[in-house]
């Protein structure tokens, strides 16, 4: 991520630093949040590309490029053109995880047909002592939600005991995503630290997002990661922001544009989200 270097008064660098102790924030997360507000960079503001609708049905040519969709955000989660791989966006940072385990930073410009990301500026910072499954997870994440109209963003850092991720392996255009996700290859990793980038979509919202929690994992070191399947921490460190603010961004492709989107695809997103089998790593 670019660097900015300045000059500022020790009052101001002493606020900075109790601020730092009292929330757990970095001053950089600090200075970041509070140039959004001073620049009107959108906060509290999710932007999608495309439709879950669209995927299940096979759109998955380009939309929209890597390094536009860092403009409305630097937290995120999607996938590429093809299905190639999973997209973990975190710290401002474009990572590809792709079918054959490897991660690789995104640095040129490579397209997505679906997309999330925010300006992740979290409104609370707690600690889970142990989830020993997703489903604990989730439901220690249910308790830090105050409804279930709004969008929530979450990341969880710390040490994993256990992850089970899945990576989409790259096909064609026209390839039902339940038929693809059949086929994922998965991984298995013990003891590692990583980060889980996730959201939380409400109900309404199932015929353009996958509804509930939607999680991938991507470690430390940035060598292991995937959409997450499953998982067991102790001591973990849980940010969440609250979304009240959504933004889609529709592509324009002819494949798109004639679709039929009217159809209930919640079934076969739901069986795309699922593990189908394993492939230890």
């Amino acid at each position: 991520m670019p660097t900015l270097n300045c000059e500022i008064s020790p009052y101001l660098e002493s606020a900075l630093e109790e601020r730092s102790k009292m929330t757990g924030e970095s001053i950089a997360r600090i200075v970041t949040a509070a140039l959004l507000r001073a620049l009107e960079v959108p906060v509290h503001t999710l932007f999608q590309v495309s439709t879950s609708g669209a995927l299940v049905q096979g759109i998955y040519e380009r939309a929209v490029s890597s390094s536009f969709l860092l403009n409305y955000g630097d937290f995120g989660l999607g996938t590429f053109d093809n299905l190639d791989g999973e997209m973990v966006v975190l710290d401002g940072a474009v990572y590809q995880v792709r079918s054959d385990g490897t991660v690789t930073r995104i640095v040129d410009d490579t397209g997505t047909p679906f997309a999330v990301v925010v300006h992740f500026t979290p409104d609370q910072n707690q600690t889970i002592k142990s989830a020993m499954s997703f489903e604990e997870l989730t439901t220690i994440c249910d308790q830090y939600r105050d409804s279930e109209n709004l969008f929530y963003a979450f990341r969880i850092d710390g040490h994993f005991e256990h992850v089970h991720t899945r990576a989409m392996k790259a096909t064609l255009d026209g390839l039902l995503l339940a038929k693809a996700a059949a086929i994922q290859p998965e991984f298995e990793f013990r003891e590692v630290d990583g980060t889980l980038v996730g959201l939380w979509s409400p109900q309404f919202s199932r015929s353009l997002n996958v509804a509930g929690y939607h999680f991938h994992f991507l470690s430390e070191d940035r060598t292991k990661g995937g959409h997450l399947l499953q998982c067991s921490g102790k001591n973990l460190r849980i940010r969440i922001e609250r979304l009240n603010d959504f933004h889609l961004s529709l592509p324009e492709s002819e494949e798109f544009l004639r679709a039929d989107l009217t159809k209930d695809t919640a079934k076969d997103l739901a069986y795309a989200e699922q593990a189908h089998k394993k492939e230890n790593v």
